[in-house]
């Protein structure tokens, strides 16, 4: 099935997560209490609130979203290219900008958005701080209604699972497994929170979630028995 598919019709995408406050003293009394309850069965019984904070932005109730990184094949003939470009800045620009490339490029019914684990975590985040930030949600991620089939939306690890729902991989070992460059060969997702808020280094976040993006393609060409994209392949715009 997925051999079927049109690699230019394929937006392939992953985003980097960070709290929403430097830290736990930045939350109101009543956003502690909130964060305290919500995350009351997560912590064990020796981990506070307050230190647990660490972990807010995999919540898109308490975290941000810091960058989208994209990537699209542009194939014409026998020339195969992979381009790839991040949105940053202030949350809003970021999901204003991704909402206009949505609308924009790949609003049609041909087009998918991929990524790994995407349809549990990607996807959903971004719609949820859409509509946090007051941002009409685009076609593609307004699933409202929508029956399983129509949603447009292809996940690496979903086609890696083989119905086996029960099992998770992540995008490191399933890169290693089937003899793909490792995108977490600097920093990976638990150190990010630190680089942004204590480095303040956007550009190496940046750089990390582009790899992301890169391996998930990479991926989706092995599932396909596709040769790998090798670098004059990919171009970073």
């Amino acid at each position: 099935m997925i051999e079927k598919i049109n690699l230019n019709n394929i937006l392939f995408l992953d985003i980097e997560t960070v709290p929403e406050y430097h830290n736990y003293r930045g939350l109101d009394s009543e956003t502690q209490q909130l964060w305290e309850q919500k995350t009351q069965y997560q912590r064990k019984d020796e981990v506070s609130a307050e230190d647990f904070y660490e972990r807010a932005g995999i919540w898109a109730e308490f975290g941000k979203i810091i960058t989208i990184s994209v990537g699209y094949f542009v194939n014409k003939g026998d020339i195969r290219n992979f381009r790839v470009t991040s949105f940053w800045g202030e949350e809003k620009k970021i999901l204003n900008d991704f909402s206009n490339l949505l609308n924009t490029h790949f609003n049609g019914a041909q087009h998918v958005l991929c990524g790994h684990n995407a349809k549990e975590f990607d996807i959903p985040f971004i719609a949820r701080r859409m509509i946090i930030n007051g941002i009409a949600l685009p076609n593609k991620l307004n699933l409202f209604g929508k029956k399983p089939w129509e949603v447009p939306h292809l996940d690496t690890l979903e086609l890696w699972k083989f119905g086996d729902y029960k099992h998770f991989t992540s995008l490191k070992l399933l890169t290693k497994v089937l003899g793909i460059p490792s995108p977490k060969d600097d920093i990976d997702g638990s150190e990010v929170a630190h680089v942004f808020y204590v480095e303040n280094d956007i550009d190496r976040i940046i750089t990390y979630c582009e790899k992301d993006v890169i391996a998930v393609a990479q991926i989706f060409l092995r599932l396909r028995r596709e040769d790998l994209l090798v670098e004059d392949e990919i171009i970073h715009v």
